[in-house]
């Protein structure tokens, strides 16, 4: 889950540098060789590398040598090709071709963003038994707030491990998706995920569910049945709302947690359960274990790892790139698209969305059938949206507006910036962006300039100069930390 690395075969130097800060810039990690001949010295596994940008070369000939190297490298490794606008490629691109596109010189990290996220989808679709694990799932914990990092770095110290995991939040703001997300980075990955809900599950069928049963063990069983744990052997079994589940239901499945056997319903033979378990649920256990409804030593059982995923109205700086996530969704299923503006973005940061990341996907797919292709703005949104707007706060438009400007989001999906009626000294305003970025990474690295070099993408060097240039020195710079 490190940052994904693009390697750039440039051997303009101008342009590698241009590549080089765009991408920084977006969150990618660049990798950038100026010899096509000796590109190979620059990756060591294709399985690191998200896309490859490739520029220029000294001949035609060699343009074609380097193609196919990187072909038989990976076959299903993205290319595109780099190319000064209204000039075409030497290259020909045909459809079957692992050549995705081309990337118009100068650089803009619009396209580089919309291309790299076509680079994402083209890889996942094409690793084997990819399509045994939904895409889009994975891609839907974007974010930068810190509460979506701080979930993110959970799942990375969790994933590969065979802990109990206990997933809290609220209806909708992407538990199972955490859940998929666990089982995908874990060794247990080439195994089932089994998603159970135990709230949508009667209480009287639920032990047949989970365990299975025997032929004739009791009205209707008319053959015998695996249940979810023996589905899930060697992989995951997720277990959503477990608030939900009954009292007598939770004796058993501790049990299972307990000895790691269990039986069919009907049968005193006993089964080997190998499957690592993720429970999940929007209520408050701890409380339900005061009223007399939630077993504690349960409780204590799935609460190894607890991760607790945040409302949407405490990460409102992720709306601009959810929602630009949300839209892409519906492209890539070929569903149509839609536009917003930013004014219709701030509207939809001040909303207090009680159904969560679930229910701005709903909208979003609304307004997609309402304006399709279309661009929406205040007015087009529904009413509780528009009533909302209207108490705007500069807290409010300060998180909506830096997190435009902070996250890589496409701006063709919402609207192009305005400039101020009076104009603005640009230069000015950048050297405010980059103070204000630069003061946020020193922030949440502690003062430590190392660690909010590698947050800005940049070398410890680079930013103690910047230190310098802004006249933000602090008082450990010269212990080098």
């Amino acid at each position: 889950m490190n940052e994904p690395r693009v390697l750039i075969i440039e051997a303009d130097a101008e342009r590698g540098r241009e590549l080089q800060s765009v991408l920084q810039f977006i969150n990618h990690e660049p990798v950038w060789t100026r010899d096509c001949s000796r590109w190979k010295d620059s990756v060591d596994s294709a399985d690191d590398v998200l896309a490859v940008l490739v520029g220029t070369c000294k001949t035609d000939k060699a343009l074609q040598k380097l193609l196919k190297e990187v072909h038989d490298f990976d076959d299903h490794l993205p290319i595109f090709l780099l190319a000064e606008k209204d000039k075409e490629p030497t290259v020909a691109i045909e459809p079957s071709s692992c050549i995705l596109g081309r990337i118009e010189l100068p650089p803009h990290y619009t396209q580089l963003t919309s291309a790299l996220h076509q680079a994402e989808v083209y890889r996942e679709t094409r690793q084997d038994g990819a399509s045994h694990r939904p895409v889009d799932l994975f891609r839907s914990l974007v974010g930068t707030s810190r509460a979506v990092q701080q979930v993110r770095k959970m799942i990375q110290q969790v994933a590969d491990s065979n802990a109990n995991v206990l997933i809290l939040g609220e209806s909708g703001t992407g538990k199972e998706v955490v859940a998929r997300n666990l089982h995908y980075y874990s060794s247990r990955r080439d195994k089932l995920f089994v998603p159970v809900n135990c709230g949508a599950i009667p209480g009287d069928l639920l032990e047949s569910e989970l365990f299975g049963h025997e032929k004739g063990a009791f009205t209707g069983a008319i053959s015998a049945r695996q249940g979810r744990f023996e589905l899930a052997e060697g992989g995951t079994l997720f277990l959503d709302e477990i608030g939900d589940m009954s009292l007598p239901m939770q004796v058993k499945l501790l049990r299972v947690l307990q000895e790691r056997t269990f039986e069919r319903v009907g049968s005193n033979k006993s089964i080997e359960a190998d499957v690592r378990i993720i429970a999940a649920t929007h209520r408050n256990l701890e409380e339900a274990i005061g009223e007399g409804k939630f077993r504690e030593d349960l409780f204590y059982r799935l609460n190894v790892f607890p991760i607790e995923m945040p409302p949407l109205r405490e990460r409102v700086e992720d709306i601009p790139l959810l929602v630009t996530e949300l839209i892409r969704r519906i492209e890539h299923e070929k569903r149509g698209s839609v536009r917003l503006t930013q004014g219709a973005i701030l509207a939809l940061c001040q909303y207090n969305w009680p159904g969560n990341v679930r229910e701005l996907a709903n909208l979003i797919e609304r307004l997609a059938i309402l304006y399709p292709f279309g661009v929406v703005d205040v007015g087009d949104l529904p009413e509780k949206f528009q009533t909302d707007s209207v108490t705007s706060t500069p807290k409010l438009e300060a998180d909506a507006m830096s997190a435009a400007a902070v996250a890589p989001v496409d701006y063709d999906l919402l609207a192009e910036p305005r400039l101020p009626r009076d104009g603005l000294d640009l230069k000015e305003h950048l050297s405010n962006l980059e103070i204000g970025f630069i003061k946020q990474a020193l922030d949440d690295a502690n003062g430590v300039v190392a660690r909010a070099a590698k947050r800005l993408g940049m070398r410890r060097t680079t930013l103690v100069e910047k230190l310098r240039k802004y006249g933000l020195q602090r008082s450990d710079d010269a212990s080098g930390v």
